[in-house]
């Protein structure tokens, strides 16, 4: 819990506001939560959420998460838009999303 915490607070800049059990963040006003696992043994891809998080300017996102972590995929065309995933350190996803 400790990695992914400096994760999103270190890395991805979030707002760390309460701790006890779960880890809460404050993005731009809502509420985003990391909870552990039933199996801490066992980390990352037990559920099927995914955080997407909308950016200015995607290469340059992409380069700095390239900074942080190998964990990052290439920046695709889509149909509004423009995205990129990349993982956290238990492995699950974030999508940066610039819209066009």
């Amino acid at each position: 819990m400790d990695r992914a915490i400096a994760f999103y607070s270190d890395v991805l800049g979030l707002k760390l506001i309460s701790r006890d059990v779960v880890a809460r963040f404050d993005i731009d006003g809502v509420l985003f939560e990391l909870v552990p696992g039933l199996d801490e043994a066992k980390p990352g891809r037990g559920g099927n959420g995914r955080l997407c998080l909308k950016v200015g300017d995607i290469g340059q996102a992409i380069e700095y998460m390239r900074s942080k972590t190998d964990r990052v995929g290439e920046i695709r065309k889509v149909e509004n838009g423009r995205l990129a995933s990349c993982e956290d350190p238990d492995g699950n996803e974030i999508c940066l999303w610039q819209y066009d």
